[in-house]
C-alpha cells in the first residue's frame, strides 16, 4: 500500500509542477480537483498543508483531501462557470465526426474512436501542433481479403489563440492483401471560433498513386457547444470526379462524458442521377486516453 502511494503521490506532484504556492493561497481562486476513483470537487482551497488540501466547496462545504488521492488538479477560468458549473474544455476539439480542423491535440493526449464497428482510428498528440493517426477497417473478421489502413498526420498553427487556427495534413492509405498502391488526400483547414464553437473551411486534392486529382474536394465543417455536456456538429463535402459532383451532408450531435464520447447523426448524399433522397444514421464514439 505505502509503495502505491508513493507512485500515486509522485503522478500527481508531475501534474502540479507547474502550480505556484501563490495560487494555492489566493482563496478566491477556483479550482477543480478529481481524485484517483473518478469522484470531482469544484471550490477554492482554504488552506494546503504539507500533505492534504482542505477545500472549500458551494456543494460539500469544507473537505479535507489528501493529496495522495488526487490525480489532477486545475485552475477554473471565470469564463468557465456557467450557471453554476463547470464547462471543461472540449475533449474533442481536434475535429468534428471525423474531418479535422485546425486545432490539434496537445502532447500527450490521444483518443480511439470507433463507427460503426468497422471504422477504428487511434490518434496521438506527439507534440502540441503534431499528431498522427492511423487506422483500419478489419473486413477480414467479416470474410473480406483485403484490409484498408491509413494514416493521418497533420500539423496545426495557432495565428489568433483561440480564435483562428490553420492546419494542414494528409490521408494515406493503402489495402493490406492485394496489390492495392497507396491513395489518399492532402488537405488544408482554417477554423474560425473557439474550441467550443467554431466553423471550418477545407480544401484538399485525392490522389492516387502518383495520380492527382485536378479538381480540389472542399468541406465546410460546425461545432456548437449547447450545454456541458453537447454539442451540434455539421460536416460536408463537396466532391467533383469525372464531370461529376456529389454532395455529403452530415448532422448531428455529439454527447461527452469524462471516459466516453458519442457522436450520432445522418449522412445525406446528394447528385444529379439520386431518384430520391438517403439518409444513412453515423453512430460512433470515441475514448480518450494519455493526458486528457
Amino acid at each position: 500500500m505505502k509503495k502505491h502511494a508513493l507512485i500515486i503521490g509522485f503522478l500527481f506532484l508531475s501534474t502540479v509542477t507547474s502550480i505556484t504556492a501563490q495560487e494555492y493561497n489566493d482563496t478566491t481562486q477556483v479550482w477543480r480537483i478529481i481524485t484517483v476513483d473518478g469522484n470531482e470537487f469544484v471550490g477554492t482551497i482554504k488552506k494546503k498543508e504539507p500533505a492534504q488540501f482542505i477545500v472549500t466547496s458551494p456543494i460539500y462545504g469544507e473537505i479535507i483531501l489528501n493529496q495522495a488521492a488526487i490525480n489532477k488538479m486545475e485552475l477554473v477560468q471565470q469564463n468557465q462557470l456557467i450557471k453554476g458549473e463547470v464547462w471543461t474544455d472540449n475533449p474533442q476539439s481536434s475535429r468534428y465526426f471525423w474531418a479535422p480542423n485546425g486545432y490539434g491535440l496537445k502532447k500527450g493526449e490521444g483518443y480511439y474512436q470507433n463507427v460503426w464497428v468497422l471504422f477504428n482510428q487511434a490518434s496521438y498528440g506527439f507534440a502540441n501542433y503534431f499528431s498522427v493517426g492511423v487506422g483500419m477497417m478489419p473486413l477480414f473478421l467479416f470474410g473480406g481479403t483485403a484490409t484498408p489502413v491509413w494514416l493521418t498526420p497533420k500539423f496545426s498553427f495557432p495565428i489568433v489563440k483561440d480564435k483562428f487556427n490553420l492546419g494542414v495534413g494528409s490521408i494515406v492509405g493503402t489495402a493490406i492483401g492485394e496489390d492495392a498502391g497507396t491513395a489518399g488526400l492532402v488537405y488544408s483547414v482554417a477554423t474560425v471560433g473557439n474550441r467550443n464553437t467554431n466553423i471550418n473551411f477545407g480544401l484538399g486534392y485525392g490522389f492516387v498513386d502518383d495520380d492527382w486529382g485536378s479538381t480540389p474536394v472542399f468541406s465546410l465543417s460546425a461545432m456548437a457547444r449547447v450545454s456541458r455536456n453537447s454539442y451540434l456538429l455539421t460536416e460536408n463535402y463537396l466532391i467533383t470526379t469525372d464531370g461529376e459532383t456529389v454532395s455529403l451532408i452530415m448532422i448531428g450531435g455529439r454527447t461527452v462524458w469524462p471516459k466516453v464520447s458519442i457522436d450520432y447523426g445522418l449522412v445525406v448524399p446528394i447528385s444529379s442521377d439520386m431518384d430520391q433522397l438517403v439518409a444513412i444514421p453515423w453512430l460512433g464514439f470515441v475514448v480518450p486516453f494519455g493526458t486528457y
